[in-house]
């Protein structure tokens, strides 16, 4: 039996082929990047109901990753 031979033999049933290559997936990027980028709150100003600028923008990269999760899901699944 060489490599490209099936293994389960000729008559065994056809798999459907998937393929996950949307140009949506790259804006999951954004939710993992962003947070990464420190110097844009790496400060205590500007002030939000007395929180620095740190915990506020952390508190908002939360709903900003579950948005892109819900953009890319909505874009990509399969209707049928």
């Amino acid at each position: 039996m060489t490599s490209k031979e099936d293994p389960e033999g000729p008559d065994a049933p056809a798999r459907a082929h998937r393929s996950d290559r949307s140009p949506w997936n790259w804006l999951l990027l954004v939710p993992v990047v962003l947070p990464l980028l420190t110097f844009f709150y790496n400060s205590d100003s500007p002030r939000l109901a007395g929180f620095p600028a740190f915990y506020w923008m952390q508190m908002l990269f939360i709903p900003l990753g579950v948005a892109c999760t819900v953009i890319v899901y909505r874009m990509t699944r399969k209707r049928g």
